[in-house]
């Protein structure tokens, strides 16, 4: 199958049997970016899937065409099918040379050797030595780093009587932490976190974003080889798959852009719902609904990321009842899913539910989800307990959202509060310990029941 050249003049008449194009008949293709899609993502998932059930063609930038897989199911099944590869290699498009290459979908989509982009044994190589690495974090010292750095950030506002919680908070909160685990300086978190906000950004500040984050990476790289210590960073390093230096520095990378901006996110959106929406206040200081059952429903509601176009079909197959063509790019839902009507009819909340599609499923399930979780857990926890009478300084519809098809995110969360003393010590560096060899990660403690704490009370 040949795909169209990506020229909006191109008729979707020409297109080869077997493209999203043809298969809706040309000229009904709808596009799932511009302003109208791109400011009512649901409303345009329910029309699609009035239009075309379980599995959509719609068309890119440049009018590339593609599927989008509206149902929650459909979903599960492309991220755990053979059928479905992550390595953008089989994708016609590229085969083909028809993308442009100042396509803005290459940096997405162009190949790279992470285990993001790759299948098989190299898959499973990167795979382990990212998992395996992740698993030897230390929960435990973790999340007293955390109640350090949180405090340490609530205090920074806490005697004004105002904030802003995206900006003082939920973007500040997982650059340190992540920093911390990974073994970068402390004096380059925050900007790092800012670095990886601006590649996201889709503005001019990309580009020098990119170079920031590039430039302490290899640093970070370079020094660890030589003086590694008790990280990310050095565990990778010494992983017995044997990492190259560039390819440690690539996923170093991609924990970064994989990790900040959704966790900020989900801490920002979380904070909303709690402030917001009177389901969330009345369950939460009623004691009916813990603070990691409102990080699931947010993540039902608002995943981090709403599209992930990832995945080409590696032969002739269906969704559902849709024919797919091999070289095929067909873009994982993960919004659309989660509010699939068979799954979630009138919307209905998943309480404590954790089948969403936020962290994928399969072989390329997020391996640090756990760590996302336990940073926005502890974070708003901690400034709940704090400020116990935080409430949003101005009404909820005026809150902007900003986005593209792939991911939206709030722009900012005013806040006011009675004015208190600071009380925070100041956050001491972490020990660095000396290389020690690699070891699996040790069985985790059987965790207690945490209880349902009235962490939630009304000013």
């Amino acid at each position: 199958m040949t795909t169209p050249p990506p020229d909006s003049t191109h008729s979707a008449r020409t297109a080869a049997p077997g493209c999203p194009m043809h298969a809706a008949g040309g000229g009904g293709v709808r596009q799932l970016y511009g302003a109208e899609a791109e400011s009512q993502p649901y409303a345009l998932y329910e029309q699609l899937r009035a239009e075309h059930g379980t599995v959509a063609p719609v068309l890119l930038y440049g009018d590339v065409p593609a599927w989008l897989v509206l149902g929650h199911r459909e979903n599960l099944d492309v991220m755990r099918s053979r059928l479905f590869s992550s390595d953008s290699r089989h994708w016609h498009a590229m085969r083909d040379g028809t993308l442009p290459p100042d396509s803005p979908l290459l940096p997405i989509t162009a190949w790279q050797p992470l285990v993001a982009l790759t299948d098989g044994a190299e898959h499973a190589r990167l795979r382990r030595a990212v998992t395996e690495s992740f698993g030897r974090v230390n929960r435990h010292r973790m999340r007293r780093s955390l109640s350090r750095y949180a405090t340490r950030l609530v205090d920074e506002f806490v005697g004004r009587g105002q904030a802003d919680l995206v900006a003082d908070f939920a973007r500040k909160l997982p650059a340190l932490v992540m920093a911390q685990q990974l073994g970068i300086r402390e004096a380059d978190a925050l900007p790092v976190g800012r670095a990886v906000a601006d590649m996201l950004s889709g503005t001019e500040a990309a580009l020098a974003g990119n170079q920031l984050v590039t430039d302490i990476v290899r640093e970070l790289v370079e020094r660890k080889r030589l003086e590694p210590g008790d990280d990310l960073t050095s565990w990778l390093l010494v992983h017995p798959s044997g990492l190259t230096d560039e390819e440690v520095g690539e996923h170093l990378r991609l924990v970064l852009v994989g990790s900040l901006e959704p966790t900020s996110n989900l801490i920002a959106n979380t904070l909303r719902m709690v402030l917001t929406d009177e389901r969330f206040r009345g369950n939460l200081s009623g004691g009916q609904m813990t603070l990691p059952d409102a990080l699931e429903q947010v993540l039902w509601d608002h995943p981090p990321l709403a599209v992930v176009p990832t995945r080409w079909a590696t032969a002739n197959t269906t969704i559902g009842s849709t024919p797919i063509r091999a070289g095929d790019m067909v873009m994982l839902g993960i919004a659309a899913g989660n509010v699939d009507p068979g799954i979630r009819p009138d919307g209905r909340p998943m309480h404590g539910n954790r089948s969403h599609l936020a962290f994928g499923a399969g072989a390329h399930e997020c391996p640090g989800q756990d760590l996302g979780r336990a940073i926005a857990d502890t974070g708003i926890e901690l400034l709940m307990e704090r400020i116990p009478d935080i409430r949003l300084a101005i009404v909820d519809a005026e809150l902007q959202v900003v986005g593209s098809w792939m991911s939206r995110r709030l722009t900012g969360l005013p806040v006011v509060f009675t004015p208190q003393r600071q009380t925070a010590r100041p956050v001491a560096a972490p020990v660095q310990r000396a290389e020690e060899p690699f070891l699996p990660a040790p069985e985790a403690e059987p965790a207690a029941e945490r209880p349902r704490a009235r962490w939630w009370r009304r000013g």
